[in-house]
Parts: structure tokens; C-alpha cells; sequence
């Protein structure tokens, strides 16, 4: 009973931080997120396009597209269960993910631990775009976008005409979706250099790391 009540009272005094990493397709949210994780200590990774059902169950539209750029394509109850499960106890979840090797972590009264949530569709659905105290989104243009899908290998392969019959409409229905939902997101431009972009990105976290360090641990809360 007191070791339960001790292992309570461990992770109530434990700051954590949520990020949300969202963008276009082939905007650069994973290469911007994965660099994050490695910079920063007490992070974890959970990338949503690891979440998408078996293609046999993905919806096929009139004109026979696969409606993969929809939220209903996606196990969102088993990635909310991730993050929740991270929530529960961060420093057990960092544990059974490994640790960031190359990153010192600070002594257990100043670590602050970080869950970096990466995906296309992140901010659209509610109960996991409330959690995020962070919220960042890649953008690029059209041309840009359709050329680097293009030049991309994916399983199943995108069938003539899926960019422009499925991809971007979707991008614009789910963008408008987004936007609409009210909260405070960052737009970042893809077509500036990735190692701006990083350092840009990270100085932000690090500041509300630092304030988060800062604030004491009150047992009442």
C-alpha cells in the first residue's frame, strides 16, 4: 500500500510536455520530429502513420481510391492508448522504448519528459489535440508537395491520378477542419532549410522546458 501511494506520489511530481508535430504529406514532419527526439532528453516518439489499419479494411471511393487521408483509416483508439499510456508513467514508457543515448538526462528533480506526437491528422482529432501544449504544422506548396509524392515509394503503391483525385482535396478538407477547431498552431514553412527549421522548433520546446523546470511540484494539485 505505501510503495502503491510512493510510486503515485513519484509520478505526480513528474513535469511533462506534449508536442504535436503535424503537416502535409511529404512536408517533412517526420525528418523535423525524429531530429527533435534526438535532441532532446526525456523524449519519446509516436508517429501516427504507425496506426493505419490493414489496406483490406481501408474504404474505397466512386472513383476507387483508397480513403487512406481520412481519420477512419487510422486505429486511433490503439494510439490514444499509447499516448495515454505515456501519460500514466513516462519514465516506465521512456524505458520500454530505450532511452535516447546520445543525450545526457538531468537529475529526476529538473527532468521534464517530452511525448513528441508526429502525424498527418493529428490535430484533427479532439481528444488528442486537446493534450498538446505544442502544436506545430509543415506546409508546402502544391507542386512541391505532388513532386515529392511522387518520387516516394509507398504499400500499397498510389494509383494514377490518387494525388490530385484523393490526396490534396483531402489535405485542403482536413486543413479547413484543422483550422477550425480554434487552437493555437504554428505554421512552419517546409521549403526552409531543415537544420532552421530544428533550431527554430527546439529553442520553443526548450524555452517551456525550462519553465516548466521552474514551477514547483504542488502535492494539492
Amino acid at each position: 500500500m505505501l510503495a502503491d501511494f510512493q510510486q503515485w506520489l513519484l509520478i505526480g511530481e513528474m513535469k511533462t510536455l506534449v508536442v504535436g508535430v503535424g503537416g502535409i504529406t511529404n512536408g517533412g514532419k517526420s525528418t523535423l520530429s525524429k531530429s527533435l527526439h534526438l535532441q532532446i532528453p526525456n523524449s519519446c516518439l509516436i508517429a501516427q502513420d504507425s496506426y493505419f489499419k490493414d489496406d483490406s479494411v481501408v474504404p474505397v471511393d466512386t472513383n476507387g481510391f483508397k480513403q487512406y487521408d481520412k481519420l477512419d483509416a487510422l486505429l486511433m483508439d490503439t494510439m490514444m492508448g499509447e499516448v495515454d499510456s505515456w501519460r500514466r508513467d513516462p519514465e516506465a514508457f521512456l524505458r520500454r522504448r530505450g532511452p535516447n543515448p546520445e543525450r545526457t538526462t538531468p537529475s529526476a528533480d529538473e527532468a521534464v519528459h517530452v511525448l513528441i506526437v508526429e502525424g498527418f491528422l493529428i490535430f484533427n482529432h479532439g481528444p488528442l489535440n486537446e493534450l498538446f501544449y505544442k502544436r506545430y504544422f509543415m506546409e508546402i506548396p502544391y507542386d512541391v508537395c505532388k513532386r515529392r509524392r511522387s518520387s516516394r515509394v509507398y504499400t500499397p503503391p498510389d494509383p494514377p491520378g490518387y494525388f490530385d483525385g484523393h490526396v490534396w482535396p483531402m489535405y485542403l478538407k482536413n486543413r479547413q477542419e484543422m483550422e477550425s477547431m480554434g487552437t493555437e498552431i504554428l505554421f512552419l514553412d517546409g521549403l526552409k532549410p531543415k537544420e532552421e527549421l530544428l533550431a527554430h522548433v527546439y529553442r520553443d520546446v526548450c524555452q517551456e522546458i525550462e519553465r516548466l523546470r521552474a514551477v514547483p511540484f504542488d502535492p494539492g494539485l
